[in-house]
């Protein structure tokens, strides 16, 4: 999986958990946007500051599994469909 981190948006304060239990690599904001799967991440602003790109649906679940267990929620759970690109957007309760 990569990640990126958007210019001028400051990272959340539970970023370093992030980092600290999924496996990422860094990459472009325009590589990680190529990737089959985008989740987005919001800071305490309500901003996506961190997109992470998965290949793979199972790269995928995993890290929503992560997310989740972070105590992060995913906007998106009960949607079918995509919002503006992303397939999850997690942010703190």
């Amino acid at each position: 999986m990569k990640t990126t981190l958007l210019d001028g948006k400051k990272p959340a304060k539970f970023d370093k958990h992030i980092i600290g239990n999924l496996l990422l690599n860094q990459a472009t904001p325009d590589e990680v946007r190529q990737e089959k799967l985008l989740i987005g991440v919001r800071n305490e602003a309500g901003d996506i500051y961190r997109l992470i790109g998965a290949t793979k649906p199972n790269s995928f679940m995993n890290a929503v599994e992560e997310l989740g267990e972070l105590g992060l929620i995913d906007e998106l759970q009960d949607s079918d469909d995509p919002q503006d690109g992303y397939d999850a957007i997690f942010r703190e309760v």
